[in-house]
């Protein structure tokens, strides 16, 4: 046990019990009995069979021995967490927030990571809360989603906040502070369920989004199939949810554990037990990426180059053209699309070829191999070279 020092004690002394209440909810200690001006608290750990883990929580700050109180219990939450009583007060004076902890497990000395281990790894987190929060803000499943993301996307990456690690080989702390849930209506639908501030809704996708990559990941080893990643894109797995897991992991393929925390001001009634990814799932999500984006690809894509190949087996009606280009608002790689269009847009295509037009055309775009076709075409456009 780290004995709690002069500086310590004093900042106890503004510790509300409040923030002391949301700490302890936050992280699975519960409530056992009341005593008035005072509450007992317990924990209880699933490898330990012995009696819990006991405080005693003063509820008035007016008592004699409220600073007392407090360091007793920073000096037992110091010894269940291995944690510095200074580190913990801080903790408990953040804003309300829902956590997220990525253990990683490298060799070495514990709480030491090896830089190479340690860059990847943070790339990969902030690919999964960008992932997650670009589902939350679509407005139907993407199973490929756009390198360019709306900017509420870019707010909330940047709201997220990185913590001191915790003992346990490596584990990176993650927090997003919880912002004012929308306005309630004067007069609620009845059975509806209070609105949750934007955070807290990219919180849930991106746990249900874990969850989910996993179960389709278990299910691909023992099948030997990866259909089971197409049906969970409506829960919010996608092709970049899955890349960000992958990455996570490093060029080792070292396993980790990803555990989640919910703000005690707006608790989470179902349980969210921590998600294990080992390295023989991780093969299987790269796979399930590849197949998600070969197979449903990217929707509402944008095109834009120059028809270099045109064929058709009659004079009119449909046919294949191939446009060299890039996709507009996402990348400069110059590559090849096919598509089949019909005659009107055939016709186009045939006219902007002879004379050196460039085309616009939009749509979802699909990977067939190593190269990328245009289905359900729902633009087709020149523009002139005078423009």
């Amino acid at each position: 046990m780290t004995a709690i020092t002069d500086a310590e004690f004093e900042q106890a002394a503004g510790t509300a019990p409040k923030a002391v209440l949301r700490y302890l909810r936050a992280r699975g200690w519960g409530f056992a009995r009341d005593f008035g001006r005072g509450q007992l608290w317990e924990l209880r750990t699933a490898d330990d069979h012995g009696p819990p883990f006991q405080v005693l929580v003063p509820m008035e700050r007016q008592v004699r021995d409220y600073q007392g109180r407090v360091a007793d219990l920073l000096e037992t939450l110091s010894a269940v967490e291995g944690r510095r009583p200074a580190e913990i007060l801080r903790e408990m004076s953040l804003p309300p927030a829902d956590w997220q902890y990525l253990r990683l497990a490298p060799p070495g000395p514990s709480g030491t990571a090896p830089l190479v281990d340690l860059v990847p790894a943070l790339a990969g987190l902030r690919d999964l809360m960008t992932a997650a929060a670009a589902a939350t803000v679509a407005t139907e499943p993407q199973p490929v989603q756009p390198a360019q993301k709306p900017q509420r996307v870019k707010d909330y990456v940047a709201s997220v906040r990185l913590d001191q690690t915790r003992v346990g080989s490596y584990v990176i702390a993650a927090h997003t502070p919880l912002s004012e849930p929308p306005a309630q209506p004067e007069l609620p639908l009845p059975d509806a369920l209070p609105q949750e501030p934007f955070e807290r809704l990219v919180s849930r996708r991106l746990y249900a989004g874990v969850v989910c990559a996993r179960q389709a990941a278990e299910r691909s080893v023992a099948g030997d199939s990866l259909d089971d990643f197409a049906r969970y894109v409506h829960a919010g797995l996608s092709a970049n949810l899955c890349e960000a897991l992958v990455r996570i992991a490093g060029e080792e393929r070292r396993g980790y554990r990803l555990s989640f925390a919910w703000s005690a001001d707006l608790p989470v009634e179902q349980s969210t037990p921590p998600v294990a990814i080992g390295q023989r799932l991780l093969e299987a999500l790269e796979e399930g990426a590849k197949d998600l984006r070969a197979r449903l690809g990217r929707r509402g894509v944008t095109v834009r180059g120059t028809v270099v190949r045109l064929r058709r087996d009659f004079p009119r009606g449909p046919g294949e053209v191939t446009v060299s280009g890039y996709l507009v608002d996402e990348d400069d790689r110059t590559r090849r699309v096919r598509m089949t269009l019909g005659r009107e847009h055939y016709d186009r295509a045939a006219l902007a070829h002879k004379e050196g037009h460039e085309v616009i055309v939009e749509g979802d775009l699909t990977a067939h191999g190593t190269a990328a076709r245009m289905e359900r075409v729902t633009g087709f456009h020149l523009q002139y070279v005078d423009d």
